[in-house]
């Protein structure tokens, strides 16, 4: 008894010290930048300046085909798959358009390419593209995504906003910015553009 005591213990100090490892290995990753604008109790309104972005779209419109099949394309890119076989790192938070018309996946370019030609993908559905300046309010939450999760969230980010007085523009986006094996101190959001003078 004693010994699968220790076994489940160490497993346990094992698991708990590669979770706390993944966590500082995230916090090194360049996050795309934003100003807080206005803070609420449970929303942000940011304003975000533009960025190269890599995208892919398809007509998947659930998060769990949709992210999949889009990471995959979007790694693939980044990882070695364009015209110079140029490995370019990993960026977060990994932003998602789900609509009912499909969906819209991209990765914000390092900030070294703000002044650096960005490779040409080799697969052509992968676009290379630069966002425009945008405020957008945000909800956050823990934990792990899914399509309901996704609307809950969306919902209740809809309701402070008719609360707050604030415009919706376009689609509400997800903001994913853990791996999925990261079990520990996960971060989503959900932003939507809104209509705010600068």
């Amino acid at each position: 008894m004693r010994i699968v005591f220790t076994i489940i213990s160490v497993v346990g100090v094992l698991f708990l010290v590669a979770q706390l490892y993944l966590g500082y290995s995230m916090s090194k990753i360049e996050n795309q930048p934003y100003n807080v604008i206005k803070k609420g109790k449970d929303i942000e309104v940011r304003f975000y300046p533009s960025v190269k972005i890599a995208a892919f779209t398809s007509s998947n419109s659930s998060y769990k085909s949709a992210s999949s099949n889009g990471f995959r394309k979007l790694a693939g890119y980044i990882f070695g798959g364009n015209e110079k076989s140029e490995s370019i790192a990993m960026t977060s938070p990994v932003q998602m358009d789900l609509n009912d018309s499909g969906s819209t996946m991209q990765f914000m370019m390092p900030s070294i390419y703000s002044s650096k030609k960005l490779p040409t993908p080799k697969d052509a559905n992968v676009r290379l593209t630069t966002t425009e300046d945008e405020c957008v309010a945000a909800i956050s939450f823990s934990g792990f995504a899914n399509d309901e999760v996704i609307e809950k969230y969306s919902k209740k980010l809809a309701e402070i906003l008719v609360a707050e007085k604030l415009k919706p523009i376009g689609n509400y986006r997800y903001l994913g910015y853990n791996p999925p094996y990261q079990l520990i101190g996960r971060r989503n959001e959900v932003i939507v553009r809104v209509s705010w003078a600068m």
